[in-house]
């Protein structure tokens, strides 16, 4: 049976002479957490996009639960399943935290955002909003005007939002960047009860955090996965401790 969520064959993506994606093979298991780690400039980001559809690859195939997805727009792939965190925080500032979890049930479920006001009291959009909070540990800051919450509070707004989706994948763009300790502390641990039950690709630079979460990780240099295994095998393979992790590793 193949488990396969996501696959993604001989990926390319250049930029005049800059080749940021060069050949890329990925796949992703349906309930696992797949990090992709790598130096700045490697191309994470850029491969991300083209995952959720923000860029469209030069070359290439990404499939989606078996289908072919590399033509369709981001809030098509939105709607098939795929949701992200950005590596800057992306919420609605003047709202509360519930209001933004509430607007995200509401954009799943097809509605325009017009009458938001009025459905503001909506128990079909707060309800859910409300559970979704509690679960990621921001219920007591459900009224906090979204701009008033700490970094990391914002961070697992992000999340709680992303889960609003109702995701079949989630592609985590450095979740714990500029968290101080006990932040991190608390999204790994957010994440770590999310591990089985959502299917993750987590881009991170933490490595503590990628080793704690990941069950296989690849890594990305100058646009080429150059080794993918697990966290065990990444830590012993010599060619990654060359280009990336350091001996100290």
């Amino acid at each position: 049976m193949n488990n396969l969520l996501l696959e993604v064959r001989q990926l390319r993506k250049s930029f005049g002479a800059l080749v940021a994606t060069d050949q890329v093979d990925f796949d992703v298991r349906v309930g696992e957490t797949h990090a992709v780690i790598g130096p700045n400039g490697a191309g994470k980001t850029t491969f991300i996009k083209q995952l959720s559809g923000e860029l469209r690859p030069d070359a290439g195939q990404v499939r989606f639960g078996g289908e072919d997805i590399t033509a369709l727009a981001a809030h098509r792939r939105s709607r098939k399943g795929l949701a992200r965190s950005f590596q800057i925080t992306s919420i609605y500032r003047e709202f509360s935290a519930l209001d933004n979890v509430a607007l995200a049930v509401q954009a799943h479920a097809g509605h325009s955002f017009r009458f938001w006001r009025a459905a503001r009291d909506d128990r079909a959009l707060t309800e859910p909003a409300a559970r979704i909070l509690e679960r990621i540990g921001l219920l007591e800051r459900k009224d906090v005007l979204a701009a008033n919450l700490s970094h990391g509070e914002q961070r697992q707004l992000e999340i709680a939002m992303a889960l609003a989706t109702r995701p079949r994948l989630l592609l985590l763009d450095e979740p714990v960047a500029g968290m101080g300790t006990d932040e991190s502390q608390r999204m790994v641990e957010l994440l770590a009860a999310l591990k089985g039950e959502k299917t993750i690709v987590l881009v991170e630079h933490d490595m503590d955090a990628v080793f704690t979460l990941a069950d296989r990780i690849s890594v990305l240099v100058y646009g080429r996965i150059i080794a993918t295994g697990t966290p065990a095998e990444i830590r012993a393979n010599p060619e990654v401790r060359a280009a990336y992790l350091g001996e100290d590793l």
